[in-house]
């Protein structure tokens, strides 16, 4: 299903052609009064998205594809990408100056040196690479970022194995959902962005690969790495042709998911956070020092001359689900009174396991005990998850982290002001609204070339 969505947009409207010559594009493109736009593109785990916005920020224009189905193929994702753009108005692709996309951590495909792909896409939650995980622990740092079953060392190493076992052959490309994507728009096969290629070994710190994962001798080609929101280059002329834009609009390397949705926020200096309020509890904290810590699932993302750090919770909404509705959560939360704490300690958890702030797999969750007032028992399962919060940063201020100053809040949780006011009390600081929370949006600035205010603070 495809549903289009447009926001206000004030320009200059021009006749739909079937196609424009170089030539035409570049005699249009003269005038430079216009208004410019810059593109975010954002692929998630149910959909994808784009937002336009122009030289002040504002939104211009968006579109929408929802996934019909969990299973995506690489076709899906590139008539999703092409569907994004046509969607647009036509006078905002004319004048779009820059492009940049988004895509889950993790996700990977192989490709041929044309671009074309030769394995199913491995999404960001596929763990079958559980099998070779022996073959990874021997060949990475002890608690380094790529242990993991779902990290895109672990997804390649396990193409090698079938590869051995004949399922596959001949000269490939590895590369990140985000990086195939941005090369059907600018053409230059094999590149990749930093926060992309944190999961598959890239050394974030040194800017490029390490020497245990360099010595492997790979039978395929690793991405190069640029830094996000890179020039990589221009619009392929047959794209821009396509979709009438200009061609001078340029493509700048991606980044995942979750950044793009942090940039989205307005968050911007050392000490600022961003706590995502969905099905779990994720903290991103940027500091001027990085954090690594593989106990507590601890890494972090340069951005530019700074660090954002992440840690994650098992807490969350999916535990308040277990009890109450939307009207319940709603009508409920109303009646908390805020400034009283709740001398209920939980640690709502839905099954057994905790990593952050608390390393301990085996961790209970611990709901008793229940009062009979329904109020009092969400009071203290929102109180509880603000005392986890609050613990999760001063932990990575123990680490090293840069003190935290303010906290923006996205997700779904973000709306309750009960929430929102307990949160607060426990912080001892005020809990800011994110400015904007599609991480398209925060692509879109990435596009734009916003990422440099915040590597410059």
């Amino acid at each position: 299903m495809i549903r289009n969505q447009m926001v206000n947009y004030r320009g200059t409207e021009h006749t739909e052609g079937n196609s424009w010559s170089l030539g035409t594009r570049k005699a249009l493109w003269g005038y430079r009064w216009l208004m410019f736009f810059y593109l975010g593109i954002d692929f998630g785990t149910s959909g994808a998205r784009a937002i336009a916005i122009d030289q002040h920020n504002q939104i211009q224009a968006q579109t929408l594809v929802e996934f019909e189905e969990s299973h995506q193929t690489a076709d899906l994702w590139q008539h999703t990408l092409f569907t994004l753009i046509e969607q647009l108005p036509l006078a905002v692709r004319q004048q779009t100056q820059a492009i940049a996309v988004n895509g889950t951590s993790g996700t990977v495909l192989l490709c041929d040196t044309q671009g074309q792909p030769v394995s199913e896409p491995l999404l960001y939650n596929d763990a079958r690479a559980v099998e070779v995980m022996d073959q990874v622990r021997a060949i990475a740092p002890p608690k380094h970022t790529v242990l993991s079953p779902t990290s895109s060392l672990a997804k390649l190493l396990w193409l090698m194995k079938r590869w051995r076992d004949g399922e596959a052959g001949g000269g490939w490309v590895f590369l990140h959902q985000a990086d195939w994507l941005g090369f059907l728009l600018h053409g230059r096969l094999g590149i990749s962005d930093y926060h992309n290629a944190l999961k598959l070994g890239y050394d974030v710190k040194r800017l490029g690969y390490p020497d245990w994962l360099q010595q492997l001798s790979l039978p395929l080609q690793l991405p190069q790495v640029v830094a996000p929101g890179a020039v990589i280059g221009q619009v392929r002329q047959a794209v821009g042709d396509r979709f009438h834009l200009p061609p001078s609009c340029i493509v700048r390397a991606g980044t995942t998911d979750s950044i793009a949705a942090f940039l989205a926020s307005g968050a911007n200096s050392p000490g600022a956070a961003v706590t995502s309020l969905g099905s779990t509890l994720v903290l991103k904290l940027l500091s001027h020092t990085r954090i690594e810590n593989a106990d507590y699932g601890l890494y972090s993302h340069r951005l530019g001359d700074l660090w954002l750090v992440g840690g994650a919770s098992n807490t969350g909404g999916a535990v308040l689900r277990q009890f109450f509705s939307n009207a319940e959560l709603l009508q409920l939360s109303a009646a908390i009174p805020t400034e009283r704490e709740s001398s209920l300690d939980y640690y709502p958890l839905i099954k057994p396991g905790e990593r952050f702030p608390v390393n301990d797999p085996g961790l209970p969750p611990r709901l008793t005990p229940r009062p009979a007032d329904p109020v009092g028992f969400l009071h203290g399962l929102l109180e509880s998850m603000a005392r986890i919060e609050a613990k999760g940063y001063a932990l990575l201020q123990q680490l090293g982290a840069t003190p935290l100053t303010c906290v923006y809040t996205a997700g779904g949780g973000a709306k309750n002001q009960a929430w929102t006011k307990l949160r607060s009390r426990h912080l001892g600081l005020p809990i800011l609204p994110s400015q904007q929370t599609q991480a398209a949006y925060g692509t879109a600035l990435l596009a734009k070339g916003d990422l440099a205010h915040i590597a410059n603070k």
